[in-house]
C-alpha cells in the first residue's frame, strides 16, 4: 500500500486508529502495571511526548502527521518522573478477581464469578479482604447463608489482603489478547532467561 493510500486508509477507519496503543513504563522501565496492562491511545502517547512528559523507547512504522510535523506513532513510552506505585491496594471487585486468579475459591471453576462472604453476612460476615472470595454461581448458591462447615465446602487457599506488588505479580499471569513485539523487552524483563 503506498503511502498516501495508507494515510487515507488510517484516518478513515477509527479502528485503525485504536490498534496503536502505547504500552506506557515507569521511569524505572517497568510496565505501570499488568493486568489490565498500562496502555495509552496513541493520542495520549503523542500528546505527553509534545508536552515532554515521556521518552519514545520503540515506535511503530506508522506515523501521523500536523501541517507542519510528522511524527511516527510511539509504541513504547516512559515516564521521565517516576510515579510511586500505591502501597494499598483497593478493595474491589477486580481485584478480588485478580488476587483469587478469576477462578472458584471453592470448585476452581473459571468464569461465570460472582463473590461470596465466607462468613455470610446474615451471621454477622463482613465486607472485607479475609472474608470475601472469588464464587462461582453454583458453589455461590450451594453455600448460600451456611457457614463453611455446615454446607460441607472449603477454600482452595486461605483468604487474606493481597500486597500491591502480590497483586502486580499475579497480573503479569494474565496475558492480554495482543501484545506488540515492540513490548516485549519489558514487559518480562525480570523473569528468569531460559538457556
Amino acid at each position: 500500500m503506498m503511502d498516501g493510500e495508507f494515510r487515507t486508509a488510517f484516518v478513515r477507519d477509527p479502528a485503525g486508529l485504536r490498534q496503536h496503543p502505547a504500552l506506557v513504563l515507569n521511569a524505572d522501565y517497568r510496565p505501570l502495571s499488568y493486568y489490565p496492562l498500562s496502555l495509552w491511545p496513541w493520542q495520549e502517547a503523542v500528546k505527553a511526548v509534545w508536552l515532554d512528559r515521556v521518552d519514545i523507547v520503540a515506535e511503530y512504522d506508522e506515523v501521523v502527521r500536523s501541517p507542519t510535523t510528522v511524527i511516527r506513532i510511539p509504541s513504547v513510552v516512559v515516564l521521565k518522573d517516576f510515579v510511586k506505585p500505591q502501597k494499598r491496594v483497593a478493595f474491589t471487585r477486580f481485584n478480588l478477581f485478580l488476587r483469587d486468579e478469576f477462578c472458584c475459591q471453592y470448585c476452581g471453576a473459571k468464569g461465570d464469578l460472582t463473590f461470596d462472604h465466607v462468613v455470610p453476612r446474615a451471621r454477622g460476615g463482613v465486607t472485607s479482604w479475609e472474608n470475601v472470595v472469588a464464587a462461582c454461581s453454583s458453589c455461590n448458591l450451594r453455600k448460600g447463608s451456611r457457614s463453611l462447615r455446615q454446607s460441607g465446602m472449603t477454600l482452595r487457599k486461605p483468604t487474606r489482603q493481597p500486597s500491591a506488588e502480590e497483586l502486580r505479580n499475579m497480573g503479569r499471569k494474565f496475558r492480554p489478547g495482543h501484545l506488540h513485539d515492540s513490548w516485549m523487552d519489558y514487559l518480562y524483563w525480570d523473569a528468569e532467561l531460559e538457556a
